[in-house]
């Protein structure tokens, strides 16, 4: 049952919870003529407790007497969903014991009927000042946490950075569904990680699902799994990703890729809370936290017709937009210097500098990759610079050589000086981005066309092309 209220205006929420009728309407008129509140009734434990995650109380007002829940036990699960939440239990029939008990369970008070209004009135006030305190302290506690559990990346002190941490602090500890906006190199999986590790899901593993890196055929058995017999192949049942990721959270990385089959049935996950595996007639109850990411347009995808609209709306419960570089070129010195030191000590090269025009260049810069640009720079330049100060000129050689034509002497210089494991992954990197760049320009950015004459899946070329951001773009309408 829920009040009249306004949904422009963002005010605190009063739960009352009673079997009469008459006290559930008497409280709500007396409440809502004294606090400037949206107030919630509900006729049961049972039906306060199924609906608390709608109503986002942040008092709660609950008989003790009732007959399907009574209120020392709804007061127990409200502490363990959230100990914010303030709750006062009243009683027709109270004992010293019983308010000694509901104290000592976590009640804010405890009180007898009947009761004296501006008495309950002056309680819940104070209540709502107690939840508010602590959920702001709960807020701070977890912006902190949100920067010690993100990349290096995410260094920085610009307001649409914090902007995006506070949102990540707010909504980590919930259960609602997040879709992560933002170009390549701006964090996106990083995010995820901190939205779980926040969490109370944080103790069982985060599933991350890289959903163009696999064909349509074996993302749909990836991820709801398929019993023994439902296709050729399939020797044993096989468990769903979905199903791994059952109490924790699933990624779903680069929804926008996910063919519109599969969104079909993704969607009835995001409904129903259950899955299908393949080759089954029965549904399999599951309880994920869903995080998605994409660096496309969906709401342009949704209008061509290659991503359902109501899967839209499933997925951007809570939206996070992930800033560019640009959007916090502020932040660019703190960072260029903090990659500095850290590739400094990882290559054994302490003594290594930026020169004066090194940091105005890079702050000055246009950054399309992003941070993961930035970084990859100037791990880059600390490989193969010589001397000791790292200077405009430097960066731009290393830009220039980048475009796959990194003189072979100089390569090996870089990668020779490295452990094998560190020297392999450079190599590969190097070799990687020169062949697909070739590739691209050969057909004219047609990712299609290259993955064709390069052998590989589709799929397979566009992982290799973000893993180092690589855009089809830069290629087309060049000769």
């Amino acid at each position: 049952m829920r009040t009249t209220t306004d949904p422009t205006k963002h005010l605190p929420t009063v739960l009352i919870v009673d079997d009469e009728p008459d006290m559930l309407n008497m409280l709500q008129l007396v409440v809502k003529k004294q606090c400037d509140c949206n107030i919630f009734l509900a006729q049961s434990g049972q039906d306060a407790l199924q609906n608390l995650a709608e109503y986002n109380p942040d008092v709660v007002v609950t008989d003790i007497k009732m007959p399907d829940m009574d209120g020392l036990t709804l007061l127990k699960e409200i502490r363990a969903l959230d100990d914010t939440i303030s709750t006062i239990i009243m009683t027709g029939y109270g004992t010293i014991e019983m308010a000694v008990e509901a104290v000592k369970d976590g009640a804010y008070d405890f009180l007898e009927k009947p009761f004296n209004n501006d008495h309950i009135v002056r309680t819940i006030q104070h209540c709502l000042e107690r939840t508010k305190l602590l959920r702001d302290n709960r807020n701070l506690h977890n912006r902190l946490c949100v920067c010690k559990l993100l990349p290096a990346d995410f260094v920085g002190e610009s307001p649409a950075l914090k902007k995006t941490l506070d949102l990540i602090a707010l909504v980590a500890d919930t259960d609602a569904t997040v879709l992560i906006r933002g170009n390549s190199g701006t964090g996106k999986e990083g995010a995820a990680k901190a939205l779980h590790a926040l969490s109370n899901r944080k103790h069982n593993k985060m599933i991350t699902v890289n959903c163009p890196a696999l064909p349509e055929q074996i993302l749909e058995s990836e991820l709801f799994g398929y019993s023994k017999g439902a296709f050729t192949g399939a020797t044993s049942n096989k468990k769903g990703l979905f199903e791994e990721a059952n109490h924790s959270t699933i990624l779903l990385d680069e929804i926008g890729d996910i063919p519109v089959s599969i969104q079909t049935k993704l969607l009835r996950v995001l409904q129903e809370k259950e899955i299908q595996p393949l080759g089954q007639n029965k549904s399999i109850k599951v309880d994920v936290r869903v995080v998605a990411s994409t660096n496309q347009d969906l709401e342009a995808k949704i209008e061509s017709g290659e991503f359902r609209e109501d899967l839209y709306y499933r997925l951007n419960v809570i939206d996070i937009t992930m800033p560019s570089l640009n959007e916090m070129q502020e932040d660019i010195p703190l960072l260029s210097y903090h990659f500095l030191d850290l590739f400094k000590k990882e290559y054994n090269r302490p003594d290594l500098q930026f020169s004066p025009d090194a940091v105005d260049y890079l702050y000055h810069r246009q950054w399309p990759g992003n941070v993961r640009e930035l970084q990859n720079i100037i791990k880059r330049v600390i490989l193969v610079t010589g001397g000791k100060i790292i200077d405009a000129a430097a960066l731009k050689e290393v830009e220039r050589k980048d475009t796959g034509k990194l003189n072979c002497s100089a390569m090996q210089q870089a990668v020779f000086s490295l452990p094998y494991n560190d020297a392999k992954a450079e190599a590969t990197k190097h070799f990687s981005v020169a062949y697909i760049s070739h590739i691209l320009a050969q057909h004219k950015g047609n990712v299609t066309a290259a993955a064709q004459k390069s052998g590989m899946e589709r799929q397979a070329l566009q992982r290799i092309m973000r893993r180092y951001d690589i855009k089809s773009a830069d290629f087309r309408n060049k000769d």
